[in-house]
C-alpha cells in the first residue's frame, strides 16, 4: 500500500498525544493563550514530520476551497492541526472536569427527549468533526441519555490512555468493535431495547479486507462511505439519528438530525437504498463541515478509492 493511500487505522498517533501531554500542563499551569503560544513549535515540528498527515490536511483544505474562501497552504495546514490540537484539549479538559459545559447550545432536542420519555434507543451516525466526547460527559453528568460508542480503538491506544489517566469514566462507555459479529448485533439489540443510544462513525472505511462501502460525493469529489451503520440500523430497527458536533465561535454546538425512522433493505433495492442512505448523510456532512471546516480531523487520503472499495456497496 502507498504512504499516501495508507488506512486511517494504521496511523499511530502516539507522537501527537506526547505533544498534548506538554500542551495540557501549559494550559493548566498558565492558561489558553500561553497554550496557543507554545502549541505552533510542536505543531510545525508535528507536520513537518508527518508528511502524510500534511498532505491529507492540504488535499482536505483544498476541497474545502472549492466551496468557501480556504488557504490551502502550510499557513492552513497549520491552522488545521492547531484546531485538532485544540479540540484534543478540551477532551483532556472535559474528562478532567475544566471545561464549562453550561456554553453547551443544543439543536434537535425535542426528539431526543421523547426518545428517552418513551424509553425508546436509537442508533446515532456521528463523524470525526469538532468533539464528540461532550456528549458522552454530558450523557454521564445527566444520567438520562445512556450512550454506547462503538469505537476502533486499537490505532488511538496512546490517547484514550491518556483520557484514562485523567478520568477512569472516560472508558466506561466505549465497545471496542473491529468486526460486527451476530453476538455484538444482539448485544446493542439489547442495549436499544433497553432505551440506550448507540453512536458509530460513518465517515471511515472499516477495519477489514474487504470492507463494504458505497461512494458519495463530498466536497466535489467522490468518497467511498461504509455502509455498515445503515445496515446495523436494519437489523436493530430502530430510529437513525446524524449526530455531529461543532465549535461556533465561544460555544460549542450539538446537533441531532433524524435521518429515518426505520431503515429497511429488502434485497431487490438493498444497493440502491444504501447508496441514498449514504448520500444523504455525506450531504449533512459536508453541510456541517463547510460551516466548521477546520474542525475535520481525517488525517489521511479521504478520497483515495482503492480496488476494495471501488465496488460499490453491491459487493
Amino acid at each position: 500500500m502507498s504512504t499516501q493511500a495508507r488506512h486511517w487505522a494504521s496511523i499511530n498517533e502516539a507522537s501527537f498525544v506526547a505533544g498534548m501531554h506538554l500542551l495540557f500542563w501549559t494550559y493548566r499551569l498558565f492558561g489558553r493563550w500561553p497554550f496557543r503560544i507554545v502549541l505552533y513549535p510542536v505543531l510545525l515540528w508535528y507536520v513537518m514530520s508527518k508528511p502524510i498527515a500534511r498532505r491529507a490536511s492540504q488535499s482536505y483544505l483544498q476541497h474545502v476551497a472549492q466551496f468557501i474562501p480556504m488557504n490551502a497552504g502550510m499557513s492552513g495546514v497549520l491552522r488545521h492541526f492547531a484546531s485538532f490540537a485544540e479540540s484534543i484539549l478540551d477532551k483532556m479538559l472535559l474528562w478532567g472536569g475544566l471545561f464549562k459545559t453550561d456554553q453547551v447550545v443544543f439543536h434537535g432536542v425535542p426528539d431526543i427527549d421523547r426518545l428517552i420519555r418513551e424509553k425508546r434507543g436509537a442508533l446515532m451516525i456521528c463523524a470525526h468533526l469538532g468533539n464528540l466526547e461532550l456528549c458522552r460527559v454530558l450523557s454521564r453528568q445527566h444520567g438520562q441519555m445512556r450512550l454506547t460508542i462503538l469505537v476502533h480503538t486499537k490505532h488511538a491506544r496512546a490517547f484514550n490512555q491518556m483520557l484514562a489517566a485523567l478520568n477512569p469514566g472516560s472508558q466506561l462507555n466505549l465497545l471496542q468493535v473491529t468486526e460486527m459479529t451476530p453476538a455484538t448485533a444482539m448485544l446493542l439489540a439489547e442495549k436499544i431495547a433497553d432505551g440506550e443510544f448507540v453512536v458509530i462513525a460513518g465517515d471511515r472505511v472499516p477495519v477489514s479486507a474487504a470492507p463494504r462501502t458505497a461512494v458519495a460525493d463530498f466536497l466535489g469529489e467522490a468518497a467511498a462511505f461504509p455502509v455498515g451503520p445503515y445496515v446495523l440500523a436494519s437489523i436493530l430497527q430502530c430510529p437513525t439519528y446524524l449526530l455531529f458536533s461543532v465549535q461556533r465561535g465561544d460555544h460549542p454546538e450539538v446537533h441531532f438530525e433524524l435521518l429515518r425512522e426505520s431503515i429497511r433493505l429488502p434485497r431487490k433495492e438493498r444497493d440502491a437504498i444504501l447508496r441514498t442512505l449514504v448520500k444523504d448523510y455525506a450531504a449533512r456532512l459536508q453541510h456541517h463541515t463547510l460551516n466548521a471546516p477546520l474542525q475535520w480531523f481525517n488525517f489521511y487520503d479521504f478520497w483515495h478509492l482503492p480496488q476494495l472499495e471501488a465496488k460499490d456497496a453491491s459487493r
